[in-house]
């Protein structure tokens, strides 16, 4: 009997704190949200790697996240919408650019900022971006170079 009351009483305790870790993530996340996060719409050819939740970055630093990604069907580009902390200005002729931390690394959005004094504002679109580098379309290219130089000599 005294064993099925100290489970009872663990199993509680497990779901008290389950509770109040939920409403601590739900009310960080909203406040974050609530707090001016802007809107930024960027182009890409190319979004190998990227998805929702990957980070914007800028100078190394996490300033937002990719919030949505759709396919622009009068251009074929993916459009991402970049939700970036509202206390980060960004100028207007900054680039995004998608880069991957190393060779084996994951993927991010690094904004290179402009030198415009005009910001971009909320729902406004980046005019630069560089999408995913085809890492081995490039070493593909490089290889088939390195053969055909060989075979002329």
């Amino acid at each position: 009997m005294k064993t099925q009351f100290t489970e009872t009483v663990v199993g509680l305790f497990v779901l008290v704190v389950a509770a109040a870790f939920a409403f601590f993530v739900s009310t960080t996340i909203g406040d974050k949200r609530s707090s001016g996060a802007v809107d930024l719409i960027a182009h890409f050819s190319s979004i190998g790697g990227v998805a929702n939740g990957t980070d914007i970055r800028l100078a190394g630093v996490k300033i937002g996240t990719i919030t949505d990604i759709t396919l622009d069907t009068a251009t074929y580009d993916a459009k991402l919408t970049l939700s970036v902390r509202a206390d980060v200005p960004i100028p207007e002729d900054s680039v995004a650019k998608i880069v991957s931390d190393g060779l084996l690394g994951s993927a991010y959005i690094s904004i290179e900022p402009g030198a415009e004094d005009a910001m971009l504002q909320q729902g406004e679109s980046f005019e630069y971006t560089q999408g995913a580098v085809d890492l081995l379309g490039l070493l593909g290219q490089f290889a088939g170079n390195s053969s055909s130089e060989s075979a002329e000599e």
